[in-house]
């Protein structure tokens, strides 16, 4: 009798273990932002808004802390502060020994003859200024493309939402601002926009398969800005974030319900 007992529980032991095992859900942790070295060397494509998206830095504290003005403007080699103030800048020592004054001694008075050519001082040329986007705030948001979330935000693994669709659906601005970032420079969003709104928001849009405006454009709300793909990740799908003061939060709290 024990001898049959222990058959059949033996039996169902390898039926169970014949069967589908389980799998626990594994999270995608490519967008996760890295932390934050003391110093970071820009490389060539960097701007001042994609450092501080990849370390989840806001911004403003970046230029701040590194003495860089509006609009952020930033070179390859330079070496920008992350962790800590960028150190002042070094004083020239002054000398102790009196410069020496030199006489200027009279010129005469130029003749004018029929030759001479007289040129008019010309106006300086003022450069067009660079576009503003408004402080002011979003009053509207707008869904970036269509399609069903398949993956949704969470403050420890995702940063943001996933929406599926097919390739080359078009990706909209949510809201007006100014692109800041355009490339593929950052390692988990494949092709991606970064749009400036204001001094406290920021929207990304990643995966996609065509960048449709390019660093500097500005964009209107509901304007296509890229087309969806599946650069950087293994389908088709948007990836959208939504930055507030460079801390990431759920962009279901901002977006209309649909």
């Amino acid at each position: 009798m024990l001898r049959c007992v222990l058959y059949s529980l033996l039996c169902v032991f390898l039926v169970a273990c014949g069967g589908e095992r389980y799998r626990a859900p594994v999270e995608d942790r490519r967008v996760q932002p890295k932390p934050a070295p003391a110093r970071y060397s820009v490389q060539r494509g960097d701007t001042l808004f994609s450092i501080a998206w990849r370390y989840g830095l806001d911004f403003r504290a970046v230029a701040a802390n590194n003495r860089i003005p509006s609009p952020y403007t930033i070179y390859p080699g330079q070496t920008i502060y992350l962790g800590q103030k960028a150190p002042a800048p070094a004083k020239k020592p002054v000398s102790s020994v009196p410069a020496k004054t030199a006489t200027a001694k009279p010129v005469p008075p130029a003749r004018t003859t029929s030759a001479t050519v007289v040129k008019a001082s010309s106006p300086p040329v003022s450069k067009p200024a660079s576009p503003k986007v408004s402080t002011a705030a979003v009053t509207r948001w707008l869904w970036p493309t269509a399609g069903r979330i398949t993956r949704s935000y969470s403050s420890t693994v995702h940063k943001g939402i996933d929406i599926d669709g097919k390739l080359g659906d078009p990706i909209n601005a949510v809201a007006a601002g100014n692109v800041v970032y355009a490339g593929s420079g950052i390692v988990g969003y494949g092709e991606l926009l970064i749009v400036k709104h204001n001094e406290v928001y920021l929207s990304a849009y990643g995966h996609n398969d065509r960048l449709l405006v390019s660093e500097g454009d500005q964009v209107r709300a509901g304007q296509r800005i890229a087309t969806k793909g599946s650069s950087g990740t293994d389908k088709v799908k948007l990836h959208f974030e939504i930055r507030k003061e460079g801390k990431p939060i759920d962009p279901k709290r901002l977006l209309p319900s649909k």
